[in-house]
């Protein structure tokens, strides 16, 4: 690694930090990307792997692949350990990183608000793991209600969803769609009429960051296609075979999917008087670590009040995305000599998808739904994948399902040596 470059420590390889990787890898920078993992995670299509309509594959993109050519990005595949701001060095299981410039960009986790219960026995959906393990337990509980007594069906056939935001209702869409068009062809002889999906939601309205009229369409589609949608519900506990709720009421389930929160990944060494509420770290006008010159944080996990903004900005892939471009362009900036730009953003929308034909969209000057949102929906999740084949490849599937409202995608793959057990979160 040339030591004349100024050399740019980039921690987490999500939307944020892989935008920043990229748009500055043709400069005069020396780049470390830092991630746990050796691929791109496309988080919006995680639910489409967890109920069986996209390959894994489809939504990870090796991050060496991307940068094959990028002989200034080096990738490490390695856990973070601590961050020493003061010495400029990041501290990992595969050593020791010294910086000129670190970037946070490590994004946020499942939130169990401190529910110890819940988050033994609720399955998260934050990686692509998490949905190969979600899918599992989702196709071997038919496998087990075949053989199971009639006293214990209620349990496993019925299906949980924690938050009614946009990962909570485009998942109860599709095992709806699951239930409604796929399940009664591979299992002719299973009543799915038991199969029921529960969407429980704390407040008083599904999507409660989008306008009023999103708000009360999504719950209308939920509702016609079979998804029992509880407002002003909120979970007390979870003991892996019985939901109870803070007014008493209980659902007994073997599958209680959380979507209810997010927390940052801060790493180690980062001052607890930087971090606001979620766990995100609080920056400057340009992402700056409050008191640092050479710390940028970008993403989920960073923190920026302004007049437009005053509680932070949402915690979206588009932030992200803007985020590391006004980013990149301040690195350039620097090394011309040129001052820092501040990051502005104009929120193009917001959307979400219920299933076939049905979406809702929030324009800065409109809101629409129904087919027309649905195909806007699809073309924009498209354009924000990274590989031009992961886009064919998700086209075709979505294709294919579109005409036959199937998928050829039901696989259950366990590690070897792993038997099925009910109710245990094993991938």
């Amino acid at each position: 690694m040339s030591t004349s470059k100024k050399h740019i420590v980039i921690l987490g390889a999500g939307f944020a930090g892989l935008q920043l990787a990229r748009r500055i890898s043709e400069s005069d920078y020396e780049i470390t990307l830092i991630d746990q993992y050796n691929f791109h995670q496309f988080q919006p299509l995680m639910y489409q792997v967890a109920t069986a309509r996209l390959e894994p594959s489809s939504i990870s993109f090796p991050l060496r692949k991307v940068f094959q050519k990028k002989k200034n990005v080096h990738v490490r595949l390695t856990a973070v350990k601590e961050v020493d701001t003061h010495a400029q060095r990041v501290i990992s299981s595969a050593g020791i990183f010294t910086y000129d410039y670190l970037v946070i960009a490590t994004g946020c986790t499942t939130n169990y608000f401190g529910n110890r219960d819940i988050e033994r026995f609720a399955f998260p959906m934050k990686s692509t793991v998490e949905s190969i393990t979600l899918r599992n337990r989702i196709l071997l509980n038919f496998e087990e209600a075949l053989s199971a007594h009639a006293e214990a069906l209620p349990a496993i056939m019925n299906i949980v969803v924690v938050g009614g935001g946009p990962t909570g209702v485009e998942l109860s869409g599709s095992l709806a769609e699951l239930k409604t068009h796929v399940l009664p062809k591979d299992y002719p002889d299973m009543d799915f009429s038991r199969l029921n999906v529960y969407l429980l939601e704390a407040g008083p309205a599904t999507l409660g960051a989008m306008s009023k009229a999103s708000q009360q369409r999504s719950q209308q589609y939920l509702e016609q296609m079979g998804v029992n949608v509880l407002t002003w519900s909120q979970v007390s506990t979870y003991d892996g075979k019985t939901v109870t709720l803070t007014d008493g009421r209980s659902i007994p389930t073997h599958t209680l999917i959380w979507s209810a929160g997010l927390t940052g990944n801060v790493p180690s060494g980062i001052s607890a008087q930087q971090l606001v509420r979620g766990n995100r770290i609080k920056v400057d006008g340009c992402n700056r670590l409050e008191g640092s010159e050479n710390v940028y944080v970008i993403g989920d996990i960073a923190y920026m009040e302004n007049p437009d903004f005053p509680k932070g900005h949402p915690q979206l892939a588009n932030v992200a995305i803007a985020q590391a471009k006004n980013l990149a362009h301040n690195f350039r900036n620097l090394l011309r000599g040129k001052p820092l730009r501040a990051f502005v953003y104009r929120n193009p929308g917001t959307m979400a998808t219920i299933g076939k034909r049905k979406a809702v969209v929030d324009l800065p000057f409109i809101s629409f739904q129904g087919r027309l949102a649905w195909y806007v929906w699809m073309f924009l999740h498209l354009m924000l994948i990274v590989s031009v084949k992961n886009r064919l490849f998700i086209f075709i599937n979505w294709t294919i399902s579109y005409f036959t409202n199937d998928t050829t995608l039901r696989l259950i793959l366990m590690p070897a040596g792993d038997q099925p057990v009910p109710n245990e979160k094993t991938p």
